[in-house]
């Protein structure tokens, strides 16, 4: 149990503890029988998350998710297209004529890697604009995932550049777990359906709306609640934004919008180095939500100031091996507790 001990070993203070604290409560969490629902913002499928989610979602650590679009496409185009993308490691010394090259080279760069555009987004849209004018025709409507859902699932095995078991998409989707995707339209393929709405040739209806996202919401967060058998659902947030703004609402709105019982969020953590500043939702911290009554005072709450493509893996990667092995994790974290 190599990152579980690290963890326990290393860190003591400041993010590093944390990170052990959030990790520690977390695996209790699941443990007790609590479900854990995701909101994903960045760009974190293009920075490969997917090779700890992954496996995470089908240990079942893992039990709803919040993506942008991007980040669902993304994790669909890391499985198609893997060998057409390029790194930059020396992003940061370059000019705008070196940027203008990557565009002229039909690459759309993403921090250090970058998309292919011909194998990623023309590939895929080969697919997946037939599915929309299908379901034009035939009257039907569906929300944004579902349509990437049936996509990873169906395409062939012989299209496959990256390995499937480090795709969380195709992992989520086999799950069959409850995904929300608000504010999709902000996506490239978001774009994209948008231009055949506008050319006449796709039926902007059979793409449900973000309002019909959360009204069938209501319901998944009801259903994740009792299947918690009483232990609850904890939210874990990468990043801020929509992704995390919009799924962690559903609370407030069921008690006071439905004026329905609702129970409340049961551990909260958040990955970001927003930093906190008049305004900024995203830098936050958690007790401000408590006055929006996303938490309450007993809500075991987070907050990692660090960079989420380096922390989520270390926080998966103990998580798993808790998962594979508890009786070991928990004689480790008892024996780490008595130390101090």
């Amino acid at each position: 149990m190599k990152m579980l001990e690290f963890v326990l070993k290393n860190y003591k203070n400041f993010n590093a503890r944390a990170t052990k604290d959030a990790t520690l409560a977390y695996w209790r969490h699941v443990e007790a029988g609590g479900k854990m629902f995701w909101a994903v913002a960045g760009a974190m499928s293009s920075a490969q998350l997917g090779i700890t989610l992954a496996p995470a979602i089908r240990a079942g650590l893992i039990h709803g998710l919040s993506v942008t679009g991007a980040n669902l496409e993304e994790s669909l185009f890391r499985l198609v297209a893997h060998h057409g993308y390029k790194d930059f490691p020396e992003y940061r010394y370059f000019s705008k004529e070196d940027d203008t090259r990557i565009l002229d080279d039909r690459m759309r760069r993403v921090t250090d890697t970058s998309i292919p555009e011909d194998e990623a987004f023309r590939a895929v849209e080969k697919f997946i604009v037939p599915m929309w004018k299908e379901a034009a025709a035939k009257g039907e409507r569906r929300f944004w995932h579902e349509y990437f859902y049936d996509l990873v699932t169906t395409i062939g095995e012989d299209v496959y550049q990256g390995d499937p078991e480090e795709c969380w998409l195709l992992a989520a989707a086999r799950a069959r777990l409850p995904i929300v995707v608000p504010g999709y339209e902000d996506s490239t393929f978001g774009n994209i359906f948008a231009s055949h709405v506008k050319l006449g040739e796709c039926d902007a209806r059979v793409a449900k709306s973000g309002i019909e996202y959360m009204a069938d919401f209501y319901d998944r967060y009801r259903e994740l609640s009792a299947s918690a058998g009483g232990a609850g659902v904890g939210f874990f947030q990468i990043g801020g934004g929509i992704a995390g703004d919009f799924p962690i609402c559903v609370v407030p709105s069921i008690k006071y919008d439905l004026e329905e019982p609702a129970e409340p969020w049961a551990y909260f953590c958040q990955i970001s180095d927003s930093t906190t500043s008049y305004g900024s939702y995203s830098g936050a911290t958690p007790n401000e939500k408590i006055t929006w009554d996303k938490l309450t005072a007993e809500t075991p709450m987070f907050v990692i100031e660090s960079d989420a493509t380096i922390v989520a893996p270390i926080i998966l990667s103990a998580l798993l091996e808790c998962r594979e092995n508890p009786a070991e994790a928990n004689r480790l974290i008892a024996a780490s507790t008595a130390q101090g």
